[in-house]
């Protein structure tokens, strides 16, 4: 019987330690359980209960209801979906007395003590259910304040709620009452009409009579006189027998109707009909309207329904409109639509016909086009997977994923200055403080464009290289550490992994731009990180140095060693072979590989624990030291190579009967972790996921290399 699941189960009993058939089945399952998707589309008001720097929602309701009395109340409502049950956690700062209720239990009620020291935070876990779950917050008035600051405890977690009533639904954010006395009871209920609610709801979600006597474009971009906005929706052409519709045109003034981004029918303005051929299918139709005064247009055809371009969520509205733009302005269609992109000077992006109501992107995928830490090491696998088995689609899927985080920087930074911080998109690097926000995607990035090829590389790798070299925490002697962040607990620490999340960038980037200082860097900090985290009586290294107690964990983590001699490797491939540091790194390698090799198991695994084999056979560890020790071999690093050759191949057929299951599933993979100074922590508190990111590329590029090492040692 296996470790993780039966050995039958396992690939090794259909494909015993091929490496290529291995890499291949974990590579397509990825595929087949990660599909490439768009992005969603979301309608957002900045008024109200909003998210911020922190990514936690904050809301003052002295400044909304400037009239409010003690003891008024306000009530929030919201939903959130969970896949399964789940727990969350929230920090909260109330600024007066607050009552939070998750599937109608309480579980957060403030009292006098939350409520005089409003500055410091009160951690809070709930449980979510299965489907749709119900948030409600009662808000109380005091002298002392009106409100709160409440939200995910993790800093840049990326969670949000969503509006629940019908006329909103797949809003982000809350809606809220108009006043209320402390006795009133909400008759709210998921997926409500507010016609059915018994007080007015905010944010504002209709324009008052007089806005709309206005043309829309008047009541969303006021006269500029001169300039133009541009109205996009669809329509599906389906009428069988003809291809020409009659449109009907309300113009307050200049007017120019497209379709397809072929103009069909100017005007100076007034009611109009106009006939355009249209061929059977759906087509893009916009409407550039120039400000003269009042401006705006309705545009209808009978034989057609419009809808939304972007599918965008919570409003009824089937146009967006972007603007206002100078006349000589040549309005980029594709660039515009893309949905990508902010355009224009000053930048803009799509806007929606409501109060202050904007079109926002997000991305509800589980990986496909994010950019995190452990989706770099993944897409780092899958790269070189890829180029191993000559495979176009998986070399197309990474192409895109990496193409489209490159794409949408530029909206998530104007994102964050234009809604207050937090970012529908992006949200590491937009508010980038550490290591981990950056590095390992921006190396993985560097080698997608070396073998495939993206654009606007360059900006991104740009922005990842100034933060690391000139804004990234360091000690005084140039290593870096962690000394600030919005995750609190991770402050004056040094991690092992920040090897991985900065050496492998700064070695590529070295060669992107040519510049030496950043190889220079990159060797530097591995002697850093030597004097604080190196455990000589074993050869290797702790995991985490806490400068709080001055002192190093003593805890081996098996992942947090894999980064380093994986890091150490991925440098010495580019160093100089005259840089001053090279032999002295060498000797470092040697050492610790020395240290990794007594410490594999009779089976040929290495555990979470590295000196503890009560602690579970961990795959990513495993498949790190793989890794480096065949680079060691193949460029002639490692001394004695002999004993690693068999140290390799030993561990590769336990991940084949271990970790990897019939259906390219990965096993045994920790997941992301906090630190302790006791191995029980990472024994016991810190287990495995399946398919973790952490681990799945790893295991590829293990693979590859026992594939690179065969053809080595034949030839």
């Amino acid at each position: 019987m296996g470790y993780y699941f039966d050995d039958s189960r396992s690939i090794n009993a259909y494909e015993g330690t091929d490496p290529k058939a291995i890499i291949s089945s974990i590579a397509y399952r990825y595929l087949g359980q990660n599909l490439k998707h768009g992005l969603y589309y979301r309608a957002y008001t900045n008024n109200g209960i909003v998210r911020t720097t922190d990514y936690r929602y904050l809301v003052d309701f002295n400044k909304i209801f400037p009239d409010s009395k003690d003891k008024d109340c306000v009530w929030a409502f919201a939903k959130t979906f969970s896949t399964g049950n789940a727990s969350f956690g929230f920090d909260i700062n109330c600024f007066g007395p607050m009552v939070m209720y998750v599937n109608g239990e309480v579980v957060y009620k403030s009292d006098i003590f939350k409520e005089r020291y409003s500055e410091t935070a009160t951690r809070v876990f709930f449980n979510v259910k299965p489907g749709w779950n119900d948030i409600r917050i009662q808000f109380k008035k005091t002298k002392a304040g009106f409100g709160a600051q409440f939200g995910t405890w993790i800093g840049k977690w990326d969670f949000y709620t969503l509006m629940p009533t019908a006329e909103r639904d797949g809003q982000e954010g809350f809606v809220f009452t108009e006043i209320v006395s402390d006795t009133y009871e909400p008759n709210f209920e998921i997926d409500m009409s507010e016609k059915d609610v018994d007080v007015k709801l905010y944010p504002e979600l209709y324009w008052n009579e007089d806005e709309l006597k206005l043309g829309q474009l008047t009541r969303m971009y006021g006269t500029p006189d001169g300039k133009y906005a541009i109205g996009w929706t669809k329509g599906f052409f389906n009428e069988m027998g003809t291809n020409s519709y009659r449109f009907n045109l309300e113009a307050k003034g200049e007017t120019v109707v497209y379709i397809d981004k072929k103009e069909v029918y100017k005007t100076n303005g007034g009611e109009e009909s106009f006939d355009a051929e249209i061929p059977f299918g759906e087509h893009d139709i916009f409407v550039k309207s120039v400000c003269g005064g009042d401006w705006g247009f309705n545009l209808k055809c009978a034989d057609v329904e419009f809808k939304s371009a972007a599918r965008v969520k919570g409003t009824q509205d089937v146009w967006m409109y972007i603007g206002p733009f100078e006349a000589s302005y040549d309005f980029p269609f594709d660039k515009a639509c893309d949905m990508l992109h902010v355009v224009g000077e000053p930048k803009t992006f799509w806007r929606l016909d409501a109060p202050d109501t904007f079109v926002r992107p997000y991305n509800e995928n589980e990986r496909y086009g994010l950019w995190n830490y452990p989706l770099g090491v993944t897409m780092y696998g899958l790269l070189h997977t890829a180029l191993m088995i000559e495979s176009e689609d998986l070399k197309n899927y990474i192409k895109s994923h990496v193409q489209l985080c490159c794409d949408t920087l530029e909206y998530a930074l104007w994102d964050k200055e234009q809604y207050g911080g937090a970012t529908s998109i992006h949200n590491l690097l937009t508010s980038i403080d550490s290591l981990d926000d950056c590095g390992s995607f921006a190396s993985m990035m560097l080698e997608v464009h070396k073998y495939l090829g993206l654009t606007g590389v360059k900006e991104v790798a740009d922005y990842v290289g100034d933060y690391i070299y000139n804004h990234q925490s360091r000690l005084e002697d140039g290593t870096f550490f962690r000394k600030e962040m919005m995750h609190h607990f991770h402050n004056q620490t040094m991690w092992a992994d920040d090897l991985y999340m900065s050496v492998p960038f700064l070695t590529r980037y070295y060669k992107f731009t040519g510049d030496r200082k950043y190889i220079d860097d990159a060797a530097n900090q591995f002697f850093g990180f030597k004097k604080r985290l190196f455990m000589p009586e074993e050869n290797i290294m702790s995991h985490v140095y806490d400068f709080k107690y001055d002192t190093k964990t003593n805890v081996p983590w098996g992942r947090g060693n894999g980064w380093v001699v994986f890091s150490m490797t991925e440098l010495l491939e580019v160093l100089p072979e005259d840089h001053p540091k090279r032999q002295d790194l060498i000797e470092f390698l040697n050492i610790l590989c020395e240290g990794y090799l007594k410490l594999q198991d009779k089976d040929g695994m290495w555990h979470q624990v590295l000196n503890d084999w009560d602690s579970y056979p961990e795959t990513s560890c495993t498949s790190m030291f793989i890794y480096a020790f065949s680079r060691g071999i193949r460029f002639g690093w490692l001394r004695d190579p002999a004993k690693y050759v068999k140290s390799i191949y030993k561990a590769w057929e336990a991940i084949s009967k271990t970790s990897v299951d019939t259906d390219g599933n990965v096993y045994g993979v920790c997941r992301g972790s906090e630190f302790s100074f006791i191995p029980d922590y990472y024994k016991y508190e810190l287990g495995w996921n399946l398919n973790d990111t952490h681990g799945t590329g790893i295991v590829m590029l293990a693979g590859i290399e026992v594939i690179r090492l065969g053809d080595f040692l034949a030839e």
